[in-house]
């Protein structure tokens, strides 16, 4: 039986303008598609197909979306022919990097203007989990943010909310203004009636303490729905 140092493929065996280690340092990690830098990571393929190939099929599983191939576990990477534990936790690892870069960028930008720059800050937080959870934006008179707050977490079908938790902390906050955030798993951009029940509520409540709801926004992967923007607050 043949060893894996024998089965493996290695990067150097590679024509030279095959090998995506020496194009990003002789032009840049711009220069990279998303399968050559997924395979500096994996390293080497094998005798029937090469690191960036098995990177592409990987990818394709995937339609060649870097958030759907983040939301593989490492026995789904290890089904493919080729990636072994250690390639596959390389992938995971480097994907969550580039999860957690998202958010801190969107924590750099702590000035809330537009429901988009809730969606920036939300998305990499709720926006691809599979099930729902409900947060809220704690601002301060200028709309910078004070501290987002996870108030539930629950399954798919949707979550409860405390209203009074949710003052409570605004007032401990010194917070003027909120905005409400969930995420719906399913993909809906659409306001479901006790999500506008629950921001009534929430608004009328509120109004009382002399704090404004600003917006509930409902994120998804890809999008959002402002209740603001579409006049339903």
């Amino acid at each position: 039986m043949e060893n894996e140092q024998q089965m493996n493929f290695s990067i150097k065996q590679w024509a030279e303008d095959d090998r995506p280690r020496e194009k990003l340092l002789q032009k840049g990690k711009l220069s990279l598609s998303d399968a050559e830098l997924i395979a500096i990571l994996i390293g080497s393929g094998s005798p029937n197909e090469s690191a960036v190939q098995l990177s592409k099929r990987i990818l394709a599983s995937g339609k060649n979306n870097l958030s759907e191939l983040g939301k593989l576990s490492v026995q789904q990477l290890c089904n493919f022919k080729g990636v072994g534990p250690a390639k596959a936790v390389s992938i995971i690892a480097a994907l969550e990097l580039g999860r957690r870069r998202r958010i801190e960028e969107a924590l750099e930008r702590k000035k809330i203007t537009s429901s988009a720059s809730v969606f920036e800050l939300m998305q990499p937080v709720i926006g691809e989990l599979p099930h729902e959870e409900f947060w809220i934006i704690y601002l301060n008179n200028s709309n910078k943010v004070i501290e987002q707050l996870q108030l539930s977490k629950g399954g798919i079908t949707g979550t409860l909310v405390d209203v009074r938790l949710t003052l409570k902390k605004a007032l401990e906050l010194s917070a003027t203004s909120l905005i409400l955030v969930h995420n719906h798993p399913s993909g809906t951009l659409l306001a479901s009636e006790p999500d506008k029940q629950l921001t009534r509520k929430l608004k009328t409540a509120a109004q009382s303490l002399d704090i404004k709801v600003l917006d509930h926004v409902i994120v998804t992967e890809n999008s959002y729905f402002s209740f603001a923007d579409e006049g339903v607050l």
